[in-house]
């Protein structure tokens, strides 16, 4: 028999010329899915073709959210351990990067939704009112999860977050700011990052050695720059100045706190600088698939942003300055929204103090060994 066709035989059976057992339509709930569809103006009568469109094209959406919900679920169960083992963790990596790719199929329903016009759209535009995609609780749930809550939310958001939706819906929202999100949890993984003190060995201390270097060359070359005129050299070195302390910034505790108190960062201290050892020595074995998932969380955060900047420019395309379904001010709601909504800036922040491979500290041989799995699991991630 070919492979599975045992398993096959176990739980199909042909009786009385019918089969019994798991059919395709059932097992999908075509029956119910495909009469899912009800637009609201073939109810008045006299049908708007392209609402079939809009229909679809948001109940894909949902469907992508309950599969993106479900990717999530899993990656917080596991952030939830006390200790990440590499196994667990390339799971996790796995399930972020699925994520990754499904964003990228409910960009593109974008451009399926585009080539409905304008006036097509108002041909049954009003009949929606007051619903709107505020009131998608699953991608609320997603942003909520990923670690953006309500009262950081600008406040015409945080508005319009809680005001458009049931009150079951409301209470749904509110469970899932209870529980730990995803921001949170990465938080508390990265802080634990091992390897960075060894022995004599402090890797912060030497990094800061390689980074003081580095800039006294920049400013050296700056200084001593022929052709650059008073003007041009001052404004250099201000701009250097500008780099040195935000450099400083990183390591400075209570400068540190204060940005965070001012929303310019959301990762801790401790966070932070595990993130940038990780992303320092990515290619060493041990640090790989933590790279891995740092670059996932980077991903998704930039598609959903790529979302919301596109599902903005197609409002703005289809509706100009009109006011949303929900109330909102349209397009320039959505505008806000991909601007400010973003929840791991600190991982994109990281760039800032990357050095290059030739300037990285030179790691003693123990630490060398431990980054290529000869380690106990006290130093597991």
């Amino acid at each position: 028999l070919p492979w599975g066709a045992a398993r096959y035989e176990q739980t199909v059976m042909i009786v009385g010329g019918d089969m019994a057992g798991t059919y395709y339509g059932d097992y999908l709930g075509l029956p119910q899915l495909l009469n899912s569809q009800n637009p609201k103006s073939k109810e008045l009568g006299s049908e708007a073709h392209d609402e079939m469109l809009f229909i679809i094209v948001h109940q894909v959406y949902e469907l992508w959210f309950r599969q993106i919900l479900h990717e999530l679920d899993a990656v917080l169960m596991s952030f939830r351990e006390p200790v990440l083992a590499e196994k667990e963790l390339s799971g996790m990596v796995h399930r972020l990067e699925r994520v990754v790719e499904i964003q990228k199929l409910i960009l593109g329903q974008l451009r399926v939704l585009e080539t409905m016009t304008p006036m097509d759209f108002l041909e049954f535009r009003d009949l929606l009112v007051p619903a709107s995609g505020f009131q998608s609780v699953q991608f609320r749930e997603i942003e909520i999860k990923m670690g953006l809550l309500t009262h950081q939310r600008k406040n015409v958001d945080r508005q319009y977050f809680m005001g458009r939706l049931s009150k079951p819906d409301q209470d749904r929202l509110y469970e899932a700011e209870k529980q730990p999100n995803l921001l949170v949890l990465l938080d508390a993984w990265l802080a634990r990052t091992p390897f960075m003190q060894i022995n004599e060995f402090d890797f912060w201390k030497e990094y800061r050695k390689s980074v003081t270097q580095m800039l006294d060359s920049d400013r050296a070359i700056i200084e001593n720059n022929p052709l650059l005129s008073d003007k041009e050299r001052a404004n250099q070195v201000e701009n250097l100045n500008s780099t040195v302390a935000t450099f400083e910034s990183l390591f400075d505790s209570g400068v540190y706190q204060q940005q965070i108190d001012q929303g310019a960062r959301k990762l801790s201290q401790k966070a932070m600088l595990g993130a940038l050892f990780i992303s320092l020595y990515r290619e060493e074995p041990i640090l790989y698939l933590p790279f891995r998932l740092l670059t996932a969380l980077i991903d998704i955060d930039e598609g959903f942003t790529n979302w919301r900047y596109q599902h903005a420019l197609m409002v703005h395309r289809m509706l100009g300055t009109k006011i949303g379904t929900g109330g909102s001010s349209g397009h320039y709601y959505l505008k806000k929204a991909a601007e400010h909504n973003r929840v791991f800036i600190d991982l994109f922040d990281i760039s800032t103090f990357l050095v290059p491979k030739s300037k990285l500290p030179h790691l003693p041989e123990g630490l060398a060994k431990e980054l290529n799995f000869y380690h106990g699991s006290s130093n597991e991630l």
